[in-house]
């Protein structure tokens, strides 16, 4: 894996003060990023499934779990970030860190040694001038084809309709990187692995990458006539 530093990509700030996530832009404008837009234009089947889960765990159980996947992602994400930049991290100690390490290296072994060949940068913050920005774990040549890339973890594999948002940012990120970089992006991949060791991956190119593209533009559009 080459990393292959051609574009420079800006250290956005973040601002959460409002208890919404914000970036500021280079000019200075503050905008949603896209994770807040995906969760303020969830369809109302998604909010009602989402609101049937917590009552039947109850609320401290439910935010538990969230806790604790939150907690085994960002470690997972840490572990991925350093190996893919050139480090070797050693493993922590604690339980979760355990299960984040093994985590990771399912994802290096399926997914990243045998298709990544090229990295253009690793949380990456995009932006869209005036409407959005995110931050992205990967960008790169992924199986010939330069890709956006992001790293999932979850608590039991995932069926393909549960990933809709998931393709959806992909698809977001890219036309960040487009428009900021001058690419034409046509590729998102989405690893993810729960702890049971189960590597899933979804490859969203083709009409499928048109179709999210105009679903993200879509939520935009929803978002900001509210």
């Amino acid at each position: 894996m080459q990393i292959n530093n051609k574009f420079h990509y800006e250290k956005l700030e973040r601002d959460e003060t409002t208890g919404i996530r914000l970036y500021k832009c280079p000019n200075g404008e503050l905008v949603s990023s896209v994770t807040t837009i995906l969760d303020a234009t969830k369809s109302p089947e998604a909010k009602a499934s989402l609101a049937s889960w917590r009552k039947a765990m109850g609320d401290a159980r439910a935010d538990q779990i969230s806790t604790e996947a939150a907690t085994r992602g960002t470690i997972m994400h840490s572990y991925l970030e350093r190996i893919l930049g050139g480090e070797s991290p050693p493993q922590g100690t604690n339980f979760y860190h355990k299960q984040a390490w093994k985590m990771a290296h399912t994802i290096l072994e399926s997914f990243l040694k045998p298709n990544l060949t090229e990295i253009w940068g690793l949380e990456a913050r995009l932006y869209y001038t005036g409407l959005f920005a995110g931050t992205t774990d990967l960008v790169g040549i992924y199986d010939g084809v330069p890709s956006i890339m992001d790293f999932k973890q979850t608590n039991k594999p995932k069926t393909d309709d549960r990933v809709i948002d998931y393709k959806t940012q992909l698809c977001a990120y890219a036309s960040a990187h487009d428009s900021v970089h001058g690419t034409a992006i046509k590729q998102g991949v989405i690893m993810m692995c729960s702890p049971d060791l189960t590597p899933q991956t979804w490859v969203v190119k083709g009409d499928e990458f048109k179709h999210y593209t105009e679903l993200w533009w879509n939520r935009v559009a929803d978002y900001y006539a509210v």
